[in-house]
């Protein structure tokens, strides 16, 4: 991987980087990444996307793949961050998928923060499965933007997960997973993207 498989928006000598990953399905310029990563470098951060190697490959041939196994995503991740330098300055984190791996090496690198757009707290349906052992330790600074009506974690359940302090959660009024809600609501999509991505913003240049 090297940086000409990346996206780059905002200004290359930023002060802050933010690393941002996809979801398991959607590519690194899936609409979702795209207006997220766009709104965030509109407030001055240099944000980096990447993409899986699975994800890569499917770019190549056309072929859909599951993703990689959990520890060449890690790998894939660290290598990221390494290739970046300066993790005082370098926060991370992704959509779903991206953002559970991202959760998963911030304390190793040493990051300044980390950002999950949906986190996946369990597998939908499946909340007696909770995929949150090592957020009950987790000493990065840490911002969750999530659904109200998440299939994997609402806010109904996610109150009942064991935490560290240093996860903050932000809801998104009556959004899914991809933070949609539904017309009765009397919100809207772009609402929920725009205030996440300057939430997440203001996140990354704080920390």
């Amino acid at each position: 991987m090297s940086a000409t498989d990346w996206i780059e928006n905002g200004p290359p000598d930023a002060a802050r980087v933010f690393a941002f990953a996809h979801g398991s399905g959607a590519p690194m310029d899936s609409a979702f990444m795209m207006t997220i990563a766009e709104a965030i470098a509109d407030h001055g951060i240099r944000v980096v996307r990447f993409e899986f190697p699975y994800m890569a490959a499917r770019r190549v041939d056309g072929k859909r793949r599951p993703p990689n196994r959990t520890n060449d995503l890690i790998a894939a991740w660290s290598h990221v961050v390494e290739t970046l330098g300066d993790p005082a300055r370098l926060v991370i984190g992704g959509k779903s998928l991206g953002g559970r791996i991202a959760s998963m090496i911030a304390d190793e690198h040493r990051v300044a923060g980390l950002v999950c757009f949906g986190y996946p707290f369990h597998p939908p349906g499946k909340p007696d499965k909770p995929r949150t052992e090592h957020l009950r330790e987790l000493a990065t600074p840490t911002l969750i933007l999530q659904g109200e009506r998440d299939p994997f974690g609402t806010r109904d359940e996610v109150p009942d997960y064991e935490l560290a302090k240093s996860i903050r959660v932000e809801w998104l009024p009556d959004g899914d997973h991809g933070w949609k809600p539904r017309v009765r609501s009397g919100h809207t999509e772009a609402e929920n993207l725009a205030r996440a991505a300057a939430v997440a913003a203001e996140f990354v240049r704080s920390v």
